[in-house]
């Protein structure tokens, strides 16, 4: 089995062009873990790292970080309501301690709180892990509920292809390589308390976001494809891209190069938030599949290929991803965030 790491991505806001490029140049060599780390969107990144010199505490608790780009926007947040690790690079102002910070100009510095940050990240590195395995072995896990065990015998993961998936907290990716899969009677597939929990559905997307792997099937290049419904994971976790091909499916089933030209996506992006879909069972090949409304707006022929989506994929539907204002069919995606 192969083993795989995920690629974590950190979010900056009010560094110069200058002090960006000089942490690109650090970021790929500082992991203790030997994680691939890279710069991303706020919507997409695994942490939030902020320059403290253009930051300005207010008067409700919120901070307002002045952009470090020419002409670039500044933005708003409150820290009670991020969900990630943050990081402020010195200095800070006056009568702030946030519980993380680091020399922007300083390696060692960077490299520390790198470190930091992927303790605390452990539990999604563990659940990246967890999904490459469940992707690799996908035709021989036949059973409801596993149990998944390290090289010492310690339980690291517990998967429930109909409900909760845990992971062991403090699991590490060397837990997961050479793991032992054993299958478990219905009534042994409770998560520990004491494991993260999550669903099949959103430990898939996550996987998918993270992972340099193409995992979109062959057929979903070629054949027609059909809106099915919506993704089962949290709204904040769609991005834009991800509703601009769920509304064109959705108005029209498409083949891959259709998708192209319709969302303006560049292959590689395009074939990523397919694969997500996919792997949720938000999108289909099999028109027997598919929504009533997208199979009636397609001449298809019903007895093409079918398409073996996974199923009993998370248990959290978002169901006003797709609903359209009353009298509207507005079919286009909202604008996207930028930080700078």
């Amino acid at each position: 089995m192969s083993f795989e790491l995920p690629t974590l991505r950190v979010a900056l806001a009010g560094f110069t062009q200058e002090q960006q490029d000089r942490l690109a140049v650090m970021l790929p060599a500082v992991s203790a873990m030997g994680l691939a780390w890279e710069f991303g969107k706020v919507g997409e990144a695994d942490a939030f790292w902020i320059n403290g010199a253009r930051t300005q505490l207010l008067a409700d608790g919120t901070l307002r970080i002045a952009s470090g780009i020419p002409a670039g926007r500044s933005i708003q947040i409150n820290l009670d309501e991020v969900d990630r690790p943050v990081a402020f690079a010195t200095p800070l102002p006056r009568s702030f301690e946030p519980a993380f910070t680091f020399d922007a100009a300083r390696q060692d510095s960077v490299a520390k709180v790198v470190e930091r940050m992927e303790q605390l990240l452990k539990p999604l590195v563990a659940q990246f892990c967890l999904a490459s395995q469940i992707l690799e072995q996908e035709g021989a896990l036949r059973a409801r509920n596993y149990h998944v065990t390290g090289a010492m015998g310690e339980l690291v993961a517990v998967v429930n292809f109909q409900g909760e998936v845990g992971v062991l907290p403090t699991a590490t990716p060397l837990d997961f390589d050479g793991s032992m899969w054993k299958v478990q009677p219905v009534e042994a597939g409770n998560v520990p308390d004491h494991f993260t929990r999550t669903t099949l559905s959103q430990l898939m997307w996550q996987y998918v976001l993270r992972s340099k792997r193409d995992v979109l099937p062959r057929r979903y290049r070629t054949e027609m494809l059909y809106f099915r419904r919506a993704p089962r994971v949290p709204q904040r976790m769609v991005s834009d891209s991800h509703l601009l091909v769920l509304r064109e499916l959705a108005a029209e089933p498409g083949r891959f190069t259709d998708l192209q030209q319709r969302t303006g996506l560049l292959a590689p992006h395009l074939a990523r938030d397919l694969a997500a879909l996919y792997l949720v069972g938000a999108v289909t090949s099999n028109p027997r599949r598919a929504t009533r409304a997208a199979t009636a707006s397609s001449s298809t022929d019903s007895t093409q290929g079918t398409s073996a989506m996974p199923s009993g994929l998370g248990s959290e539907a978002s169901r006003q991803l797709l609903r359209p204002a009353p009298g509207a069919q507005d079919l286009t995606a909202p604008a996207p965030m930028s930080l700078e």
